[in-house]
């Protein structure tokens, strides 16, 4: 049987092909995703190991509600005098974006980094090994990472503009320098300021972020550790240098688990649409041999050794696949890598790793899917008795099988459908019962999705008649000749545009809330923000306070404070302003009494408290060294704004108890609305500062709808992999029918069917097998988008369900032209086949 196997797999090549093509593009996937996200998390955790080389014990500053506290220089010099310790660094950043020649930002906005350089007593900083120049030494000097120093055409001695949170300043370039660090790797910049300059910017004068110990030779780092944590401030956090190490390490891999996770689960979607595609394939295989595994039969070979005859066919294409396949992913993870070089996301370099749970899980995976998919033609092939099959007659099924699997599937469909509903109605809670219910959906739909061919196909067979003739007729009763198969193949293409159009759906009702959430609670013409997400300084708004143009302005910066004892989140805003920047209705009282030190509630807070205007509450300030409970007056109810906090406050009431500036934004309202002139006259204001963004409310929702976007196109061409395999299976259900009509096809020909006509019909069968699919595939995706839709409704303002009826007309399009394409070389095929010798098939 071994024998037989072989030589079978040999004999129809061809016919095997589409599956070897299934399996290796799921194997590829699961291995180069596996070999990928494996070389990535090794790459970036020995660059972090590189960072603590020759350093003992790291400590961290205090932070409170968000807030850098910082350590006293003072605590460095205590640390510097116990025992064992060579030397400390201390350091200090936040942000800091270089502008190009044209004044736009160099690198990416939020990896863009500032730091201070601290040199040793060589007056060397171990961190950067400089190519040109020096350290900055003095107030007015930078240094530069070479690669961005390159990039905007910096040489030592040039004069930059560097913008931070606050002003753009120009510094003379002192040094040029190259790193490992992780920041520039990801694509930003890196610049080192005086300690004295970096303290200013980033926390206050005399204060670091953190700090290093380096230890002398012999000394124990867990010794040295356990006397500097007695020195530190309340709040440090103190680890020696090796378990820091290994936290990033943990923490790198921990983070590449969620990237992993998803690859794999589109990779499994991929070999799951491969079932049906191995699986028409070997029933095809079955029916070609019918004659064949009845001789064998007949000469004494028992059902169980024609099972495992079909199944080692299957071992062997599914091993061969996917050692193919396996090579491929490798290619693919080095594509990945070199192409996040190319775009200026560098890898750190390292070695490609293959471990042995990549080798095993995607050579593993692509064998058992494919002997999975071959298991049922294997036991429909041992099932068929040696008379009837050597007679041609072909085991068809039973009235009673397919009553059991219509049954079967109509209660798994039916109960998915539920599980689905029941979800929806759960809200937030209920995804985990929505994701139950379609899978169940999904598998109850491919049991009945041969029953559903025959009158979903029916509505069509008139339009293709009147349209196309002959031609149109035959080809609709083609697709429905072999229901089975055409379910098969249909529910391929099903799986994937179920997916693609319940994200499609998602993704459309989320822009929508988003376009009419900021229309109607924004009322300011242009948001101003740091490109880095970092907040903006106070000296910004100082500048923006002296423009000219400005109708009205207010900043939104967080603070948390205490309201009848409970941490909550407030907004310290601008008095005068935030009503006009903002649409923030009055349910009662008025805002003027903000400018008089007093507070405003939203509605549905004030309603759960039982609060109206005039009342007064306890409100504890915290921070900055400072603690103040003070009676603070309500002096407006106001309708809930997703843009604001529940609790406004004036920021006078706020500003001492900061020990930093929290400003997220900035919204303006100009005199003329939104204009280029009003624009400019902003980008003057600022000083021309490359840090931050200008954006009016249109520019705003782009934004958010881009990144929406940005998602919804990497889900489509993860699931496209799926899709590919679903037109290799239109294919091969289009070649098995061809080959199985070929006396048909001859005797059309022979009665004035020509060839034209016959690739017509061919053509019109793979689109109505596209069409039906597709029709399946965008009705569950658009009740699956409504159901997860109403999970997170509660939480996206102004959800509403939409229906993008241009995307799902362009679906269908493009599920059309898949059967086209699909049905090129199959169509050619049947109408190059010799009449005559095509008639005289059996």
């Amino acid at each position: 049987m071994f024998r037989t196997a072989l030589r079978n797999v040999l004999a129809h090549k061809a016919r095997l092909l589409m599956t070897v093509l299934a399996v290796t593009l799921g194997v590829a996937f699961v291995s180069g995703t596996l070999v990928f996200t494996d070389t990535l998390g090794k790459a970036f955790s020995s660059q972090s190991a590189k960072s603590y080389d020759d350093i003992a014990v790291v400590v961290a500053g205090p932070e409170k509600d968000g807030q850098r506290l910082g350590i006293p220089a003072g605590t460095l010099t205590k640390v510097q005098g116990v025992d064992g310790v060579d030397e400390v660094t201390g350091r200090v950043s936040g942000f800091a974006g270089v502008a190009d020649e044209d004044g736009k930002l160099l690198g990416v906005g939020w990896s863009n980094t500032g730091r201070n350089f601290a040199p040793d007593e060589s007056g060397k900083d171990a961190a950067f090994d400089f190519v040109r120049g020096e350290g900055p030494a003095q107030d007015g000097q930078i240094a530069l990472d070479k690669t961005t120093a390159d990039k905007g055409g910096y040489a030592v001695g040039d004069t930059v503009r560097v913008a931070t949170t606050g002003t753009v300043q120009e510094y003379d370039l002192a040094g040029i320098f190259t790193t490992d660090d992780g920041q520039v790797s990801a694509g930003g910049s890196l610049v080192l300021f005086d300690t004295s300059v970096a303290q200013e910017q980033y926390l206050r004068p005399g204060h670091f972020e953190s700090f290093t110990v380096a230890a002398k030779s012999g000394a124990s780092a867990q010794q040295i550790l356990d006397e500097v944590k007695p020195l530190l401030p309340e709040g440090s956090k103190a680890k020696t240098a090796e378990k820091a190490a290994a936290d990033e390490a943990k923490m790198i891999k921990d983070s590449m688990k969620n990237m992993n996770t998803m690859l794999l689960a589109f990779a499994g979607i991929a070999l799951f649409v491969g079932i049906f595609l191995i699986a028409n394939t070997f029933t095809m295989l079955v029916a070609q041999r019918t004659r064949e595994l009845a001789l064998m039969r007949a000469v004494g070979a028992s059902r169980p050794q024609v099972k495992r005859s079909v199944i080692m066919e299957a071992l062997f294409v599914g091993t061969i696949a996917s050692l193919i396949g396996f090579g491929v992913g490798l290619g693919l993870a080095t594509g990945l890598r070199s192409t996040l070089n190319a775009l200026d996301m560098k890898i750190p370099d390292g070695p490609l790793v293959v471990s042995a749970a990549a080798v095993l899980s995607a050579l593993g995976v692509g064998i058992a899917v494919t002997v999975l998919a071959a298991w049922l033609p294997a036991r429909r092939a041992a099932k068929i008795p040696p008379v009837a099959a050597m007679s041609s007659v072909h085991a068809v099924a039973s009235g009673k099988s397919l009553l059991v699997r219509n049954i079967i599937g109509a209660v798994l469909a039916g109960a998915g459908a539920l599980a689905i509903t029941a979800g929806a109605a759960q809200g937030s809670t209920g995804r985990m019962l929505i994701a139950v219910g379609a899978f169940l959906t999904l598998i109850g739909f491919i049991i009945l999705i041969p029953q559903l061919a025959r009158p979903v196909i029916a509505v069509f067979r008139p339009l293709l008649t009147r349209a196309f003739g002959v031609s149109g007729k035959l080809a609709a009763q083609n697709a429905v000749r072999n229901p089975r198969r055409t379910g098969a193949t249909a529910s391929a293409l099903a799986i994937g545009l179920t997916l693609v159009t319940g994200l499609t759906v998602i993704g459309a009702s989320i822009g929508q809330a988003i376009d009419r959430t900021t229309t109607d609670q924004v009322r300011g013409d242009f948001r101003i923000s740091m490109s880095s997400m970092h907040p903006l300084d106070d000296s910004s708004l100082a500048l923006l306070e002296k423009a000219k143009g400005i109708e009205a302005l207010s900043p939104q910066e967080a603070i948390q404070v205490r309201v009848e004892g409970k941490e909550r989140h407030a907004s310290a805003v601008t008095a005068d302003g935030v009503d006009e920047v903002y649409h923030l209705p009055v349910v009662n009282g008025s805002f003027d009494g903000l400018g008089k030190g007093q507070i405003a509630v939203a509605e549905k807070t004030a309603d759960k408290q039982g609060w109206k205007a005039g009342d007064t509450i306890p409100v504890t300030f915290e921070g900055n060294g400072k603690k103040d409970t003070q009676q603070l007056t309500i002096a407006a109810v106001f309708e809930d704004n997703d843009f604001v906090s529940p609790y406004l406050l004036p920021r006078e009431l706020a500003t001492p108890y900061l020990t930093q500036s929290a400003i997220q934004e900035i919204w303006v309202k100009m005199q003329g609305g939104t204009t280029e002139a009003n624009e400019k006259a902003l980008v003057d204001a600022l000083g021309n500062n490359p840090g931050m963004k200008i954006q009016d409310q249109k520019e705003f929702r782009d934004e958010i709808g881009g990144m929406i976007n940005m998602m919804l196109n990497i889900m489509y061409g993860l699931l496209g992999m799926a899709l590919i395999i679903a037109i290799l299976g239109v294919i091969n259900t289009l070649a098995m029918s061809v080959f199985e009509r070929q006396q048909e096809i001859g005797m059309l020909r022979a009665i004035g069917l020509d060839r034209r006509r016959v690739k017509r019909m061919i053509r019109l069968e793979a689109i109505v097998i596209s069409l039906f699919g597709a029709t399946v595939g965008i009705a569950l995706g658009s009740f699956l988008g409504w159901a997860i839709g109403e999970t997170v409704k509660g939480e996206i303002p102004g959800y509403e369900l939409v229906l993008p009826g241009g995307r799902i007309v362009l679906f269908l399009a493009l599920a059309a032209l898949v059967g086209v394409l699909a049905a090129m070389w199959p169509a050619r095929s049947a109408a190059r086949l010799n009449m005559l010798t095509a008639i005289k098939t059996e």
